[in-house]
């Protein structure tokens, strides 16, 4: 199947998903996890009219993505992976949002490594305004990375909201890569606990953003409340 043919296929399934619990379709956005895939295909999704892309390099999203965004200027895209300090000042200028905030020495780099104004070529906003930023829940495997528990998110947030440059925007998580639905639903649940606290603690932030959910368990991510979903081989296939 094609790339549209696979978006198509894909929104049939988020809008019958959330017309069987009582979501409104609209509450879920969908990106395109494009890393390692090839910029002509990249384009045939936004052709189809997707115009959310997520990366998890940032020397591979920069040679793709900034001749993208001058064709598409509307196009959206956020860092997924984890960000190394040695490439903060480039993530920057070419991400919209960085999804993948695991540890306060990144949010330090962050923080404070916003180029003059009108120097990000990539973004949109031409680095005027915040970077909205996701801090990331480890959902419990020694290998992912991500803040280990909630207190740890929660002094994590603290450290961010004493940067100007940074704008807290909501959380994300990665399931374990099982075929044990149980372990899948507690990792989303824990995030949904995760946000609960932090709209509690931190009222002045917008916690809205839930990013969970992949190829493999997208499905049961909407059901679980997520808000973007992060989906890359159901729509461009496998890695060559």
């Amino acid at each position: 199947m094609t790339v549209s043919e696979n978006l198509a296929r894909i929104r049939d399934e988020i809008n019958e998903v959330c017309l069987r619990i009582g979501r409104c379709p609209d509450e879920v956005r969908l990106m395109a996890v494009s890393k390692f895939h090839e910029l002509p295909l990249i384009e045939e999704a936004a052709e189809a009219g997707l115009r959310l892309f997520g990366e998890s390099r940032v020397q591979e999203a920069t040679l793709k993505f900034l001749p993208f965004k001058r064709k598409y200027p509307d196009a959206e895209l956020h860092m997924i992976g984890s960000l190394q300090r040695n490439k903060v000042k480039a993530a920057v200028t070419l991400f919209d949002c960085i999804e993948s905030l695991d540890r306060n020495e990144v949010i330090r780099a962050l923080g404070t490594a916003f180029p003059p104004e009108g120097e990000t070529e990539g973004k949109g906003d031409g680095g005027n305004a915040p970077l909205p930023v996701l801090f990331e829940l480890n959902a419990g495997e020694e290998t992912k990375s991500g803040f280990r528990d909630e207190d740890a998110l929660c002094a994590g947030v603290e450290a961010a909201l004493g940067f100007p440059s940074l704008k807290p925007a909501g959380l994300m998580t990665m399931a374990p890569f099982t075929g044990d639905e149980a372990a899948v639903r507690k990792a989303f649940r824990g995030l949904v606990k995760a946000q609960t606290r932090l709209r509690r603690e931190f009222s002045d932030c917008d916690w809205g953003c839930l990013s969970m959910g992949m190829s493999g368990d997208f499905k049961i991510a909407i059901e679980e409340g997520s808000t973007l979903l992060r989906i890359g081989t159901a729509i461009f296939g496998e890695r060559e």
